[in-house]
């Protein structure tokens, strides 16, 4: 019984290192990390007219771009599909700095992506052919409120003793902005006349004006011919 005492204590002595290791369960732990988006992804404002272009397929994959436009100036460039190959993504930013200085396709290729390169500029190209077209079929704002401001009325045919009067008035607003004389006597007296009556129109902003001495019969025809231009046009 006194033997058994000892090989109990270095038992319980053998355990201890045993009892007393824990192994670190934070020390397998391994965290994970997202890579950032890519620099060369996009470049410049994103605010403007946005447009897509073509897709362009090549041996080393398809390529498109995204153009953002302040009007005509190429404010931005995004990448929508590109070659996941390295020299591609090294190209990129390359060509987006070109693209913005250059303002046009005509950029040089990048070494060692001349097949993104070119796609590049194949669909870069589209895109601005695209908003060039998009912008001259819509006129600007101030093309389109001065059309709408400018108004041209035809006044009434008078016919007088000398022959038929007629004017054509041109209005900015209520301005009368030009008159044109759509028919008058062939008359030399009518040919003097005539600058004069519309300097008078101009000036007076009216049909109140006073008939030309020497032309008194077309003086009446072109005032009763402005006045009903002037009432139509309300």
């Amino acid at each position: 019984m006194k033997r058994a005492i000892p090989v109990v204590v270095l038992s319980i002595a053998g355990l201890v290192p045993v009892w007393l290791y824990e192994p670190s369960a934070a020390s397998s732990t391994v965290q994970a990390t997202t890579p950032a988006p890519s620099a060369s992804a996009s470049s410049g404002s994103s605010s403007g007219t946005v447009v897509k272009g073509s897709t362009v397929d090549t041996e080393k994959g398809p390529v498109q771009v995204q153009v953002t436009f302040e009007g005509t100036k190429i404010t931005a460039v995004r990448m929508l599909q590109q070659p996941n190959h390295p020299q591609t993504t090294a190209a990129v930013p390359k060509l987006i700095a070109e693209t913005l200085e250059a303002q046009s396709a005509d950029i040089d290729t990048v070494s060692g992506a001349t097949i993104t390169s070119t796609g590049y500029r194949e669909s870069l190209q589209y895109a601005i052919d695209q908003n060039a077209e998009a912008a001259s079929a819509s006129p600007s704002p101030t093309a389109s409120a001065s059309a709408a401001a400018s108004k041209t009325v035809d006044g009434t045919a008078v016919d007088t003793e000398k022959g038929t009067v007629q004017v054509q008035v041109t209005f900015e607003g209520d301005k009368i902005s030009a008159v044109q004389m759509l028919q008058q006597p062939n008359h030399p007296q009518t040919t003097a006349a005539v600058p004069k009556l519309i300097a008078e129109t101009l000036e007076a902003q009216s049909a109140d004006i006073d008939s030309v001495s020497g032309a008194t019969i077309t003086s009446e025809g072109y005032k009763e011919s402005l006045q009903a231009a002037i009432d139509a046009k309300g």
